[in-house]
Formats: structure tokens, sequence, C-alpha cells
């Protein structure tokens, strides 16, 4: 079984400081083997912003999968903005914009949506298609095959449509092909987890969408900081839910979905008990 802990929007520059030592002491006592970290790092991806996202960084467990978000892009720097999207990002935080980690039970692979031109919604084309699919497409069966990204492959009910990853569709039927499992997002700062088949709807497969929370933002649009905990093996998966409670200044247990696989895909644990007429726990 292997642990990660999600974390996403942390948007330093606007950040409860507050937050910070408890968020670490909780990821901490996780003990995860992966830390993934899907974009916006910064507010206004200034260098003082970068470098204090970092050093909060290099105090979580290693190793790390980390991508950049929209917010990673200067905004009013045009002339950034146009020529070095994510200089300072590559300078500061990583050199790898499209980092991957692999073992005997996990493949996670970051591809970077963030673009410059249209600033707020991000894309993802043909060639980090084919570059993500190069890095899982090959592996054993029994491998979890896991891809984060910024933007995200789904939507909850009163989200534009506009926020979902362009060319998303051409994407996620080549993950198909690979066998991805689970998609890891952030940017809507709302936690989330769907099928991508209520969607898509590729024959035999279905994979988890999982969206993370802001982790420490003060723009939580309505719901506690919070971030997520994946306990894996290539079977099962529980996704937990750690949210912000301020009466115990601490990260608090806040629900936990499971999920089991099957031919088609995941379904919830609770399909599976009541096929086998088994009663829920």
């Amino acid at each position: 079984m292997r642990t990660l802990v999600h974390i996403s929007d942390l948007h330093f520059g606007r950040v409860d400081a507050a937050l910070l030592a408890p968020l670490r002491e909780r990821i901490e006592a996780l003990a995860p083997h992966l830390v993934v970290v899907s974009g916006d790092l910064t507010q206004r991806a200034t260098r003082e912003q970068f470098r204090e996202a970092k050093a909060f960084l290099d105090t979580l467990p290693h190793p790390q999968i980390v991508v950049p978000g929209n917010h990673d892009v200067p905004l009013y720097n045009v002339f950034q903005r146009v020529l070095s999207p994510l200089g300072k990002y590559l300078s500061i935080v990583t050199s790898d914009l499209e980092p991957s980690y692999i073992d005997d039970e996990i493949a996670v692979v970051g591809v970077n949506t963030a673009r410059s031109l249209t600033w707020k919604r991000g894309s993802i084309d043909r060639h980090q298609v084919d570059a993500a699919m190069n890095k899982i497409g090959a592996l054993h069966d029994r491998v979890a095959k896991i891809v984060v990204t910024h933007h995200p492959f789904d939507v909850p009910e009163g989200h534009a449509e506009s926020n979902l990853v362009k060319h998303a569709s051409h994407a996620m039927n080549v993950f198909a092909k690979c066998g991805a499992d689970i998609l890891l997002a952030g940017h809507l700062h709302h936690t989330r987890t769907s099928h991508s088949a209520r969607r898509y709807r590729i024959p035999g497969h279905s994979a988890l969408l999982v969206q993370a929370g802001t982790a420490t933002s003060v723009r939580g649009r309505g719901e506690p900081n919070s971030f997520n905990a994946l306990h894996l093996t290539r079977d099962e998966v529980s996704i937990e839910r750690w949210h912000w409670d301020g009466a115990s200044r601490a990260f608090e247990l806040g629900g936990c979905e499971r999920f089991c696989r099957a031919p088609d895909g995941w379904h919830p644990e609770s399909h599976f008990l009541e096929t086998k007429g088994l009663p829920r726990m």
C-alpha cells in the first residue's frame, strides 16, 4: 500500500500563516510515500512568493511531485508572461515542469497545464499527452497509474465548463489506453471526487477524478482549507479529506471515500458490499 498526500493552491502571498505549521504536522503524521502539489504555489508569481513556497515545501516530506498552476505565471507583467512565463518557477522551485515518480506500486506523472496566453484557462497538448503515455503506458497492470495537473478534467455543478483543461477529451482517451487510474487536480478550491465515465464515456474505462481544495489560501470560496490523503493499492483506494478546524487549530479528518476496482473501472466500496449482500460498515 502507498500513501499519497495531495495538496493544492497554496497561494503564497495570500496564505493564512497560522495554517502552515499545523499542515506540516498533519502531513508528517500521515508519513506519505509521496507528496503531490497540484499547482498555484503563489498568488502573483513574484520571486519572494516563490521563495516562500519553496521554503515551505522543503519542510514537507520527500519525494514530491510539483506542477505549476496559472497563478504561477505572471499576470500583470506582460513581458515576463510572454517571454518567460515560468522562469521564476523554474529557477526557484524546480527545473522539471513535468516530473514523475515510479516505483513497484505506483506511477505518478505531472503535466504542466499552465499557459501564458490564456492565463486562467489551462491546456494539455498532444506532445504532453504522448510524453505521459511513454512514461506509464508500458508499465505492468499491477502498478497504479496517476496523472497530476493543475486544471481539472471535470467540474462540479455550478462551475463554468471553461475551467476544464483544454483538449481534455483527447487526453482522457489516451490516458484510458494507458490504464490511468486516478487524475489529481486543483484550481477550483473545491474538494470533490468524480468518475471520468460520467463525462467522457470511454468504453471499459472509469478513472477517479480527484480535486483538492486550497490548503493554505485565505480565499476558500466557501470551503474550509483542506487537503487529500490517498491510501491505495492497485485494487483499492481510500481518499481522506483533511479539513482545517478552527476550534482545535488543526487539520482534522472530515470524511473518507473508499473505492474498489472492477473490470469497468472504480466503484464505491458500498457497491461491492451490496452486490455481495453484506452490510455497510
